[in-house]
């Protein structure tokens, strides 16, 4: 993603019963496993970095493909292409669908590849080398897939697409143009597919996690900013806070210009962002787990 402002980089028995009430929709919620989703991110990083045209990216691509289609027979694949250095480099999004029948949807977010520079590194002879991406690119994965495990389980009451986003992290401070490729492709092929909002997750593995309003999300959509951030409030996701934090262009905002009401869920104030630390062990299953449980609240 890229920082900044605009559109650059939100007594007695009536006791009784609301006791009982409560009781059932918590039975009715399945239980996020924020070990499951560090463990996916240890798996994503095994792979080696996952950007456009690495080894990794083409070993994350079939991991990725393989994993949803464990979950779900609604698995859908958009290819295209962009140029590359030494010629086209090959991009995929990866979609996967839960509650196919469902004509009110959702969809949920979040970029699979990794930065191919590490520009932000304290020490400048690392600036040129590729990122592992834990927190940045794996993390959000990792809760998706956790959340397809147990949409596998427990057939959500509303129709929920996991859309896996390409090439978000390949741009420069230069401009707009290079970043979100995926997200851009993807909203410009829409076809009649109209979800009623949606929710991107980026970085939201930091063990410190605290996660504002980012300020395109509440300009474009307040009332879906408002819809998640009540959902944190009722799960005691402390961890949600009611204040404004940075403008973004992330993959919510191609889906923000077609139409689509989007909210990006993340914490930008993370000291490893686009480094070489930027590894397994600066995330935390309690962070993931609480990402988790907010989704799984809008959902069920």
């Amino acid at each position: 993603m890229k920082q900044g402002g605009g559109w650059r980089r939100g007594v007695g028995a009536s006791l009784l019963g609301a006791v009982v009430l409560a009781s059932l929709a918590g039975c009715g919620r399945p239980e996020f496993d924020g070990e499951v989703a560090h463990r996916l991110i240890e798996e994503q990083c095994s792979l080696g970095p996952r950007f456009p045209g690495s080894p990794g990216h083409s070993r994350m691509r079939d991991w990725l493909i393989g994993e949803v289609s464990r979950r779900t027979d609604a698995v859908s694949v958009q290819t295209f292409e962009i140029a590359g250095p030494d010629g086209a480099i090959e991009l995929t999004n990866v979609i996967a669908s839960f509650g196919v029948s469902e004509r009110r949807r959702i969809l949920l977010g979040a970029h699979w590849d990794t930065r191919a520079v590490a520009e932000c590194d304290p020490d400048p002879a690392n600036r040129e080398t590729p990122i592992l991406g834990a927190n940045d690119g794996a993390s959000g994965v990792a809760v998706l897939l956790e959340l397809a495990r147990l949409m596998s389980e427990r057939e959500p009451p509303v129709g929920v697409d996991l859309v896996f986003f390409d090439g978000e992290d390949g741009g420069d401070e230069g401009g707009l143009g290079e970043w979100c490729l995926g997200s851009t492709y993807y909203a410009t092929h829409l076809g009649d597919y109209c979800p009623e909002y949606a929710v991107v997750i980026d970085m939201i593995g930091d063990c410190e996690l605290s996660i504002p309003i980012e300020p395109n999300s509440w300009a474009a959509c307040p009332l879906e900013v408002d819809r998640v951030w009540s959902v944190a409030e009722r799960v005691e996701a402390r961890d949600f806070v009611r204040r404004g934090g940075t403008a973004l262009y992330d993959d919510h905002i191609p889906l923000i210009r077609a139409g689509i009401p989007s909210v990006l869920v993340i914490d930008f104030d993370y000291p490893h962002w686009h480094t070489l630390a930027d590894t397994p062990d600066k995330c935390c299953p309690a962070s993931l787990a609480e990402v988790g449980r907010v989704l799984v609240g809008l959902i069920y």
